[in-house]
């Protein structure tokens, strides 16, 4: 990173990844041509899980092609009087596959308690185990950076 006082710490990435609710899957497909997808996800057990229908061209890219990165982007407000924006984002890298078992079951259950925090927790145990239809995906980071505005790392590069 060029811009290294900007730098988010390890921790301050993970706190963006777990408060995040959606991010962009970005694959390889065919013949090297780049795929964005945006999705909902969980950070958890250190790695980012996604649930998918078991078809079409994101799992085609996977299956493909496993290295994927992935960007939240926490923070983006425009600072029209700066003419700049103050924004806090963090892009993953690493392989992407499927995962099932209780692997799955465990990370399903981590999503359903992401989205639906308010659901009773036994209707959304219930909810993972009558899911049949949906795929686990699971991104294990190898790499993790994190960048804020200098507005916001408190620096100045005059």
């Amino acid at each position: 990173m060029r811009r290294y006082r900007q730098a988010l710490s390890q921790e301050a990435c993970i706190d963006v990844l777990k408060r995040g609710s959606n991010g962009v899957l970005s694959l390889i497909v065919g013949d090297r041509e780049p795929y964005g997808v945006p999705l909902s996800y969980v950070f958890h057990a250190g790695n980012i899980y996604f649930h998918s229908i078991g078809e079409g061209r994101k799992i085609e890219a996977i299956d493909a092609w496993r290295r994927a990165s992935f960007v939240v982007v926490d923070l983006d407000q425009i600072d029209s009087a700066n003419y700049t924006s103050l924004f806090r984002s963090v892009i993953v890298g690493g392989t992407i596959t499927r995962v099932d078992g209780k692997e799955w079951t465990a990370a399903f259950d981590a999503l359903c308690d992401k989205y639906s925090p308010d659901r009773p927790k036994d209707e959304r145990r219930e909810q993972v185990r009558s899911c049949t239809k949906a795929v686990g995906l699971k991104l294990t980071v190898s790499t993790m950076t994190g960048k804020e505005a200098k507005e916001l790392a408190g620096v100045s590069y005059q």
